[in-house]
């Protein structure tokens, strides 16, 4: 049974203290009261769960490859984070409480390749900073960015993250890593293993078994540089910006999309969201209804009147040689006709113009983490996002399921559907309210309930809170659990005393070496 916590000894952390102070200096050791709660989760459904024992940020290489053999020695696990801004998911928290948090946001060197349109990044560089950056030199390429663009560019693609732009999986343009292995052990993944290799960033896979995914959301490694592609600034931008009235709209919506970015017309990784996606940002609850439980209709509809908004909106982006952006939107305005929208927008943009600053241009935007103030008070939020195929049917099925139990728990639905290339996935924010008790008990019977009702269905989740990660690694259960298996095999192998984040992704925790050194 995995621990959910894990008391360092004091002497033994005392010493370890006193080797990572000679390492990174003791000014970059962080292991009073206030730091702990500063690196614990803001958005916790239970705020005494995941809390560190303090936090060492080093800013070079070596620094970690000396911090890790220390915890070696010392038995004390690290959790690495990048900037530790993955809200919603645990942020700066540990899944094993008593973990020392180790903090890569200073290490923030960018190397770009402009005439290749790669950048080799460190952990520390934001999606502000890489803008700025390129910013400065012209926007010659396009970051993609995810809906809350504060957190690092790498960290964010190595947990799955997703943008709004044809870069938008963003973990399919790692290209090359340096890692950092439990012994302190440096690795250079791809063409990086050729010493001085001028195609690290530009080839993925180098000779042999290519090993840049197992350290995707895995403990298996701490990623020290990480290369990234980057989308050249295209001619023109078209597209339109839709709203569609009812609640089944989604499923035709869906099969219309679904051809259209599987053919490579629409290459963009557009998101289907329901009205309270923005709604959530634009007004708070207590303006509409001090009633308790899942809004009514009368006020959904009130809220999405005042606004002007469907039950489900959809932008629609095309980037490239304007005399294909043409034809193609002929093409998307055509298919989108045929489902009679509420509304329809036509947007376009041709190189030298001002850029809107959105999401579809790779502007880093934070507004969205407005939603956490849908209810007032203390906010927050937790997803559930299960992995679905790019079917109409089967959204309308999950979509009515899980409206049914957000219902049925006194909830407000808050969900999109995000296209990939082959499959969907279906995003759902639960907005908290840490103010009111009652609430937060129904918290985890609900998403518990939610994964039971997905793994029915044959569906698991791409990403999940630390709450949740033994839960759902358990759900991809083909031949008793033999991915499981595995992951167990290679963590044991690689890091035998569970020095690497134990526990992140269901895989390992602290081992009874570590457990039982006194």
């Amino acid at each position: 049974m995995p621990l959910s916590s894990y008391s360092i000894p004091p002497e033994r952390l005392a010493a370890a203290r006193r080797s990572f102070a000679a390492i990174v200096g003791a000014q970059n050791l962080f292991f009073d009261a206030e730091d702990q709660d500063s690196y614990s989760d803001a958005f916790a459904v239970d705020d005494s769960r995941h809390r560190p024992a303090g936090a060492i940020a080093p800013d070079t290489v070596e620094q970690i490859q000396a911090i890790v053999r220390v915890a070696a020695e010392h038995r004390i696990p690290l959790w690495p984070i990048s900037r530790g801004k993955n809200l919603g998911y645990g942020g700066s928290a540990p899944v094993l409480e008593g973990s020392v948090i180790l903090d890569l946001s200073r290490m923030k060197k960018i190397e770009y390749d402009e005439e290749n349109g790669t950048v080799l990044l460190e952990p520390g560089v934001g999606f502000y900073d890489l803008y700025d950056f390129l910013k400065a030199r012209g926007l010659k390429h396009w970051l993609s960015t995810p809906g809350n663009s504060w957190g690092s560019v790498i960290g964010n693609a190595l947990d799955r993250g997703v943008g709004y732009t044809p870069y938008g999986e963003h973990t399919t343009k790692l290209c090359g890593m340096e890692v950092v292995l439990a012994d302190g052990t440096l690795v250079r993944t791809g063409m990086g293993a050729l010493t001085g290799s001028p195609t690290w960033q530009l080839y993925r896979f180098g000779f042999g078994p290519a090993w840049d995914q197992m350290f995707v959301q895995s403990n298996l490694g701490i990623v020290t540089k990480a290369g990234l592609w980057l989308m050249p600034e295209p001619e023109s931008l078209m597209g339109m910006d839709l709203e569609f009235d009812r609640p089944e709209d989604l499923g035709p919506l869906i099969d219309a999309i679904a051809p259209l970015r599987r053919e490579g017309v629409l290459q963009q990784s557009p998101t289907i969201g329901n009205w309270l996606r923005a709604a959530a940002i634009l007004t708070t609850r207590a303006e509409w209804t001090d009633q308790k439980g899942a809004l009514s209709d009368t006020v959904i509809a009130a809220i999405r009147k005042k606004f002007q908004m469907g039950w489900w909106g959809v932008s629609l982006r095309l980037y490239g040689r304007e005399t294909i952006n043409r034809e193609a939107y002929a093409i998307l305005e055509s298919e989108m006709n045929k489902l009679k929208p509420l509304s329809m927008k036509r947007t376009s943009w041709k190189r030298g113009e001002p850029l809107e600053m959105t999401g579809w241009t790779g502007t880093p935007l934070t507004f969205p983490m407005q939603n956490a103030n849908w209810h007032g008070g203390l906010g927050g939020h937790i997803g559930f996002s299960p992995v679905l195929p790019q079917s109409g049917s089967a959204a309308m099925e999950q979509f009515r399921r899980t409206y049914q139990r957000y219902q049925e728990f006194g909830m407000d639905y808050q969900a999109s559907f995000a296209f990939g290339e082959r499959h969907l996935i279906n995003v759902n924010a639960i907005l908290l309210d840490k103010d009111d008790p009652d609430m937060m008990r129904r918290v985890d019977p609900f998403i518990r309930t939610l994964v039971a009702d997905a793994k029915a269905h044959g569906y698991g989740e791409y990403r999940t809170h630390l709450d949740y990660m033994d839960l759902v690694a358990s759900t991809y259960d083909f031949n008793g659990g033999a991915l499981g298996k595995l992951n167990a095999k290679v963590k044991a192998a690689l890091d035998p005393f569970g020095i690497i984040a134990p526990g992140k992704s269901g895989i390992g925790t602290v081992s009874s070496k570590t457990k039982d050194r006194a």
